[in-house]
């Protein structure tokens, strides 16, 4: 059940992804460029648990896991940042 789970996060925060650098390409509004960036982000994390807790159960991934989180979490924010001046 897990696998199921931890599959469809990352195929759904991939589709995020996608479906919101696709718009900015169309609309170029930069927030969207910024919000694709930490979907992106989010999906590496999503796969980076996928490899932690299934393929290699034995090797401690969490601090690339955060690690990887803080930096699309940090792009969003300094994208809300920038684009409010």
């Amino acid at each position: 059940m897990a696998q199921t789970i931890y599959g469809l996060c990352t195929l759904t925060s991939l589709a995020c992804a996608w479906m919101l650098l696709s718009s900015y390409r169309r609309n170029r509004v930069r927030l969207l460029f910024w919000s694709g960036l930490c979907f992106i982000g989010l999906s590496v994390n999503n796969v980076l648990l996928v490899l932690d807790k299934l393929v290699f159960p034995q090797v401690d991934l969490l601090q690339w896991r955060l690690a990887c989180a803080l930096v699309a979490l940090l792009l969003l924010l300094f994208g809300l940042i920038y684009e409010n001046k």
